[in-house]
């Protein structure tokens, strides 16, 4: 049992959350609502975000804090200048909420100014959501109020003085990012080889599991997933450049296709590591779906096929 004086102040119990981190926009865009909801409160006012580039950090953030301005995103458009160095406690009309690309302003600003930025607002009760908070984290002299790290998964954490610190989150979502990033690589090279080798359109939902991803489909497919597999294994084995050429458009070679996150991929085919496809449909008796699961990286590496009974239907 846990005891309190009366009248004490409340500790935050949270310690850490972990979410398995979606692709595309407007996965990652539900996610961050359920989180902001969850978890952040009016009265945070340094939140700092951590992740390697391509992980989803601007979409996350807009989810979180839907309307705010990044002030350069990871398309590097600065839509501004950093309305945080104009930040004046004696404007009324002075913002609530302000964004700062740690990394990016290093380019232009000593890690000191931007930290006195930041302490000033926080201390005339602004909100500063600091995009590469670890880089700043030393020059500022104190944690985050949140802590949200991306990777493969999503980490929110609410640190106290014993941690946990922001290099660590860092460097656990820079490990797992790399299994993300060929995941979506592989769903959509086999979304691709469906709709043109087995005229089967986009499927209407697409799902995850670590290390991996699910096509949801309303009728089983006519497809041996043994071939399927083998098709996609040969893109992936000529090693094609992958890469953003539009709004929502990704090229897989020379072949192009629609994607809501278009960054969240590895540069070229060959860099995704033993695809694998689960050798039968699941079937789910609640929704009435039919599931194409999909597999990357090793067996060991918390690969979902060890937490599932595949009954000997992988190689």
């Amino acid at each position: 049992m846990i005891k309190s004086r009366p009248g004490a102040a409340h500790r935050e119990t949270l310690l850490y959350a972990a979410y398995y981190a979606p692709r595309g926009s407007y996965r990652l865009y539900l996610v961050a609502a359920e989180l902001a909801q969850k978890y952040l409160t009016p009265t945070d006012l340094l939140i700092g975000i951590l992740g390697a580039e391509g992980s989803g950090k601007s979409t996350l953030i807009k989810g979180l804090f839907p309307g705010l301005e990044l002030t350069n995103d990871d398309e590097g458009i600065n839509v501004r200048p950093t309305p945080l160095y104009d930040f004046d406690p004696a404007d009324p009309f002075s913002g609530h909420t302000f964004h700062v690309d740690v990394r990016y302003e290093l380019a232009f600003h000593q890690k000191y100014e931007v930290a006195e930025a930041v302490l000033k607002a926080i201390a005339h009760n602004r909100r500063v959501v600091v995009e590469h908070f670890d880089l700043i984290y030393e020059a500022l002299g104190h944690n985050a109020q949140v802590l949200v790290g991306i990777g493969e998964e999503i980490i929110v954490a609410r640190p106290t003085v014993f941690g946990p610190f922001p290099q660590v989150i860092k460097s656990i979502v820079d490990k797992t990012i790399k299994y993300r990033l060929m995941a979506h690589s592989a769903e959509d090279i086999t979304t691709m080889v469906l709709q043109e080798d087995y005229k089967i359109p986009f499927p209407p939902l697409h799902s995850d599991v670590p290390q991996g991803f699910v096509l949801n489909f309303t009728e089983r497919p006519a497809v041996d997933l043994h071939e399927l597999e083998k098709k996609v294994r040969a893109i992936i084995a000529k090693d094609v450049p992958i890469s953003p050429c539009g709004d929502n458009t990704i090229s897989i070679g020379a072949e192009t296709m629609p994607c809501t996150g278009t960054r969240t991929h590895v540069s070229s085919s060959g860099k995704i590591e033993n695809f694998r496809l689960i050798k039968e449909y699941r079937y789910d008796q609640i929704s009435k779906e039919y599931y194409v699961i999909g597999l990357v990286g090793k067996r060991g590496e918390e690969a979902f096929e060890d937490l599932i009974d595949v009954e000997g239907n992988y190689e």
